[in-house]
């Protein structure tokens, strides 16, 4: 766990970045730091590893406090990805990737390098490329397999996915977040981007100008239940329906298949999309508008058509759940 205890940081020329800040960050979740430029975000997750150093207050990483640690030591063991991955651009990727593992006597795991490289979608073919020869999402994925490298229980990202294309961005997050559920590190995360902090976080710290913390709780909790305007507004006017995400569309009654045009083997031909038992209510939303009569088809595990919802029955669930 990391713990926030009554953190405050002021810069020598009197600018106070961070104020009083209260927060834990629960073992094996993602906690992500939002708000607008100068909240103090990035500030607070440098201090985790002593990058930036508290005025006053504690910060502790599993009970300890960071400035009773050697700065060096401490780095070593948290894995630290920022923007278009830092590599080093004279090493190789593979050179990259064994950084902190050589610091640390373990220079030799080239095979977990490789293993690593592969776990963030790249194949060996990359190990001899230089940062220059990669895309921006492949550099970006070269940066998380580092951080990896050293095995390290805490993870810190400082918007990490920002130098990236929208649709690599999408790729990105979803091969983090399959990471994640596999090794269950403690990460922090920092974006400025309120789509991406609901699509990572477990929890989700709502900074505001002047390095106040102005909410932190689930992605749900901010979408149904925003502490006031600041985290109202910032959230955005659609959040409304971005809170459906967390809504499954299992209460959803199922129509006939009358009409679907169904294979051999019972899955449906000519169906832009399709959803499953315990997809959420906004991709249920989202089939039945962009089809062409307003309808969606459920399938089974195997891909064979169980029933159709329409457009209507999504209204009524909505006005019986207000």
């Amino acid at each position: 766990m990391i713990t926030f205890e009554a953190v405050r940081k002021q810069f020598p020329d009197g600018t106070v970045a961070v104020e009083h800040l209260d927060l834990e960050l629960p073992t094996g979740q993602i906690t992500v730091f939002v708000g607008p430029s100068g909240c103090g975000k990035t500030t607070s997750l440098r201090m985790i590893n002593r990058m930036v150093e508290p005025t006053s207050g504690r910060v502790l990483v599993d009970g300890r406090d960071v400035l009773a640690q050697d700065p060096a030591t401490l780095r070593r063991g948290i894995g630290y990805v920022i923007q278009s991955g830092g590599l080093f651009p004279h090493k190789t990727v593979l050179d990259n990737v064994l950084t902190v593992p050589r610091l640390v006597g373990r220079g030799r795991e080239r095979h977990r390098a490789l293993e690593l490289l592969e776990r963030v979608g790249l194949p060996a073919a990359f190990a001899d490329r230089y940062p220059a020869q990669l895309s921006g999402g492949q550099r970006q994925r070269v940066g998380v397999a580092r951080a990896l490298a050293a095995d390290p229980p805490v993870m810190l990202m400082d918007e990490p996915f920002s130098a990236v294309d929208p649709v690599v961005r999408g790729q990105l997050q979803e091969e983090f977040l399959r990471l994640q559920s596999e090794l269950g590190k403690t990460i922090a995360v920092v974006t400025h981007d309120i789509d991406e902090a609901i699509t990572l976080g477990d929890r989700i710290a709502v900074f505001r100008e002047g390095g106040h913390l102005a909410q932190v709780g689930t992605p749900q909790d901010l979408l149904t239940r925003p502490a006031d305007d600041f985290v109202r507004g910032f959230v955005g006017r659609d959040r409304g329906y971005r809170g459906l995400s967390f809504q499954n569309g299992d209460d959803l009654p199922l129509r006939s298949l009358a009409g679907v045009v169904l294979d051999d083997a019972g899955r449906p031909v000519g169906v832009d999309g399709t959803f499953r038992a315990g997809d959420s209510l906004r991709t249920v939303i989202d089939l039945t508008l962009t089809s062409a009569d307003g309808t969606a088809v459920r399938v089974d595990d195997e891909g064979r058509a169980t029933g159709v919802v329409h457009h209507r029955d999504v209204v009524d669930l909505l006005e019986k759940r207000r």
